[in-house]
């Protein structure tokens, strides 16, 4: 059996750093923090006590070359304090969304992409709407 603790990391691939960096730092306005000196760039974000990986390989088989919304695809999710803050900030930002408020998952969700096609999901509980 294995104890699991939490969950530490995630890691996506991205093709060009600068880009990438801009959206998750200026668009989901989350913290970048110390990355070891690897070998390849990249770039590590910090988020309430577990981690982001950038790793830039433009080789890379795990880039979506289909960077059209949907809530299948593999995808990691970060809770937000409000939806429609969320919604209004993004949308500010000129950011696609796929809303999804009222699904059967009892998460109100909200999905984007990265500018490589990674997707995200932010969502609220949503008894907190």
């Amino acid at each position: 059996m294995i104890n699991y603790k939490c969950l530490h990391h995630v890691s996506l691939t991205v093709t060009d750093l600068e880009k990438a960096k801009d959206f998750y730092g200026k668009i989901l306005c989350l913290k970048e923090t110390q990355r070891p000196e690897f070998d390849f760039p990249g770039a590590w974000y910090e988020i309430e006590g577990h981690q982001l990986h950038l790793i830039v390989d433009p080789s890379s088989q795990t880039i979506r070359r289909d960077k059209s919304l949907s809530s299948r695809e593999g995808h990691f999710a970060l809770r937000v304090e409000n939806y429609y803050d969320t919604i209004k900030w993004l949308k500010q930002n000129k950011v696609e969304i796929l809303e999804k408020p009222f699904g059967k998952s009892g998460f109100a969700q909200i999905f984007c992409a990265d500018p490589d096609g990674n997707l995200i999901e932010l969502n609220v509980n949503q008894k907190d709407l």
